[in-house]
């Protein structure tokens, strides 16, 4: 078992252990295997700290690297997308970070996608899936509930063996007045 330090604050740490696997330890401290009655797997980490109402930070959509990030996601320069919200995501709390890494999952997956790799755009579209269905239809100023959508309706015409007509690319709507709350959980 390794512990990983710095990912989140107080009696809470991540540990790890199996290769890939991670879980967040809740309020017990005593060193040794992770108990299934003692730790979460992050998407239901993620999910109690939203409903508990924890605040983290506010994305603001005019900040320059998220604001550059949904300008090269829309033209379909999906690698510098990703490089722009991954600058955001290093420093993100949550439940902001794991939305930002669902995100940086898209934009990676249609860059893998623009360069023939159907296998690494259907995996890390799962994968984003998995981390966006947790938050709901509107978070952080993003329509999230289309924005699923539209990767589902991908993720069937890839896995469809007469390969159906694309449909279009995704789009994030972004709340024009930033008025949605990034913790629609708190009162």
């Amino acid at each position: 078992m390794r512990l990983i330090s710095g990912w989140l604050t107080g009696k809470r740490e991540v540990i790890q252990t199996e290769p890939v696997r991670h879980y967040f330890r809740l309020a017990d401290d005593t060193p040794g295997k992770c108990r299934a009655s003692a730790c979460l797997n992050p998407l239901d980490f993620l999910s109690a700290t939203m409903k508990a109402g924890r605040k983290g930070m506010s994305l603001d959509w005019t900040q320059r690297d998220l604001r550059e990030g949904l300008r090269c996601f829309h033209s379909g320069a999906f690698f510098e997308a990703h490089e722009h919200w991954e600058s955001v995501w290093l420093v993100a709390q949550e439940p902001e970070k794991t939305f930002l890494q669902g995100l940086i999952q898209v934009a990676a997956s249609f860059h893998h996608f623009q360069r023939g790799n159907l296998a690494g755009t259907v995996s890390l579209l799962r994968s984003a899936l998995r981390r966006l269905d947790v938050y709901p239809e509107a978070f952080a100023g993003v329509a999230v509930d289309p924005f699923r959508a539209t990767i589902r309706l991908w993720l069937d015409a890839l896995g469809t063996p007469t390969r159906s007509p694309l449909p279009p690319l995704p789009q994030l709507q972004i709340a024009s007045t930033g008025s949605l709350s990034s913790n629609p959980f708190s009162g």
